[in-house]
């Protein structure tokens, strides 16, 4: 084992990695050459890249969670939900493709799911059951995690001319498809409206569960 070597590195090293080649150039030889040790060394923190990723998201959540820790008892759920999904954007596009990276894999420390307890239990104070407290955020959490993949493929496209608004009405012809040309600057404009109008939805649906019957 290399000398000094330690996860706490090897995460730092790879998020400071992935920015710079993104997911696809982010490789094992890779981040051994950025740490100036051998491949071989990395393994014996991390079995491969899996596990790799499930050490750097479970930084990534950490640090999630520690921006929402100051959500006080008693705060409406709604206004809840909407710091747990800008939060979450806003880890995610810390970093180049960090939707992608983040997404599907193991959190390695189970501090960071016993702190969704508080949380809970303000839910179920407002009327909502553990099921569809855990399927609200499911819903919230599937919603940022995708349009952050979007938002981050957009972003970082090597040809933005593709995604330009004016040049793609030109190429829709906005005088034979008007509602097109509208519809795609609501796709394509500002983000960022486009998130808050989307959260809203997000809220309402969630809305919708507080109080229902279970179905049978």
């Amino acid at each position: 084992m290399s000398k000094g070597l330690t996860r706490a590195a090897i995460v730092t090293a790879t998020l400071e990695l992935l920015d710079e080649v993104g997911l696809e150039g982010l490789t094992v030889r890779a981040l051994a050459a950025k740490l100036d040790v051998k491949a071989p060394a990395l393994y014996w923190h991390v079995r491969d890249k899996a596990e790799l990723f499930d050490e750097v998201a479970t930084e990534v959540w950490r640090g999630i969670g520690e921006e929402l820790a100051d959500i006080a008892e008693g705060t409406e759920w709604d206004v809840e939900l909407r710091r747990f999904c800008d939060v979450l954007r806003s880890a995610l596009l810390r970093h180049r493709d960090g939707a992608k990276a983040f997404s599907g894999t193991y959190l390695t420390d189970p501090g960071i799911l016993g702190a969704q307890e508080s949380g809970l239990q303000r839910w179920l104070a407002q009327g909502f059951s553990v099921r569809d407290t855990a399927r609200a955020f499911a819903l919230a959490n599937g919603f940022v995690v995708g349009f952050c993949i979007e938002e981050q493929a957009v972003g970082q496209a090597d040809d933005r001319q593709h995604y330009d608004l004016q040049a793609r009405a030109e190429r829709v012809g906005a005088a034979e498809h008007p509602l097109t040309v509208e519809a795609g600057v609501e796709l394509f404009g500002d983000r960022d409206a486009q998130f808050e109008a989307l959260v809203d939805l997000v809220v309402v649906a969630v809305g919708s569960l507080r109080g229902a019957v279970p179905k049978a």
